[in-house]
């Protein structure tokens, strides 16, 4: 590194200062699972990063490919944080395409009427148990 100017810097440092995850650790956490990927190769956490590479990395269920513009060793406000980076034409389509899905399927939990038994339905159920009419002719 020259002093002055950032021509490389860790990647879990970079996700953390384009504002990607709140902690330095949080992100370390997510390359180690495989979810962050540099120029489609798996990466470390410790992996020097350079403007152009592509990275790619899952949040949720939505996945992103980011074009890396520019460098920071440090974290500072979004609008700075957002001049670090730009998001494939791709990545924004299927990221939107997914948040059109959501918002059009219904809410699983809204499928059901009601939920258990309280104590007193559970009694109505068993009076009407008892005394249903029945074909037996005791």
């Amino acid at each position: 590194m020259k002093t002055g100017t950032v021509e490389s810097v860790r990647l879990d440092k970079w996700l953390w200062a384009a504002r990607f995850f709140k902690t330095r650790s949080l992100a370390t956490q997510e390359i180690d699972k495989g979810r962050v990927q540099v120029n489609g190769q798996v990466a470390k956490p410790a992996r020097e990063l350079h403007p152009g590479d592509i990275v790619e990395l899952r949040q949720g269920p939505v996945s992103r490919a980011i074009h890396v513009r520019g460098l920071s060793n440090m974290r500072g406000s979004a609008p700075v944080a957002q001049a670090l980076y730009e998001e494939t034409p791709e990545s924004v389509a299927r990221r939107e395409e997914a948040a059109r899905q959501r918002r059009d399927t219904p809410e699983p939990s809204l499928a059901i009427e009601q939920g258990r038994p309280t104590k007193r339905n559970r009694r109505q159920l068993a009076d009407w148990n008892r005394w249903s009419a029945s074909t037996d002719p005791d």
